[in-house]
């Protein structure tokens, strides 16, 4: 007899399978260099090292905040501080 999968509950979720979910959206990235990134996750391995394409790349500097476009950009896992899925910069 079958068993009837049971409905995800997001939080039984594991790290990789929740980035996993984010290929093709927008996605919001906090560097440990103090930049943060928003941009569309194309993909991912399993250092989370990120390929994201449309980004817009901002950093704080002395004189402001800098405001970067790319066009696609490949980040090193080990930068990477936090992962906000769906988020987009504020305008602050």
């Amino acid at each position: 007899m079958a068993q009837a999968s049971a409905p995800v509950n997001p939080s039984t979720l594991l790290p990789l399978e929740l980035v996993d979910k984010c290929i093709g959206s927008r996605i919001h990235i906090i560097m440990k260099n103090e930049k943060e990134i928003v941009g569309t996750l194309q993909g991912f391995d399993d250092f989370v090292n990120m390929l994201l394409e449309d980004v817009t790349e901002y950093e704080s500097t002395p004189e402001g905040r800098r405001i970067t476009r790319l066009d696609q950009i490949l980040l090193n896992g080990n930068n990477i501080t936090m992962l906000v899925p769906g988020g987009d910069m504020p305008d602050a």
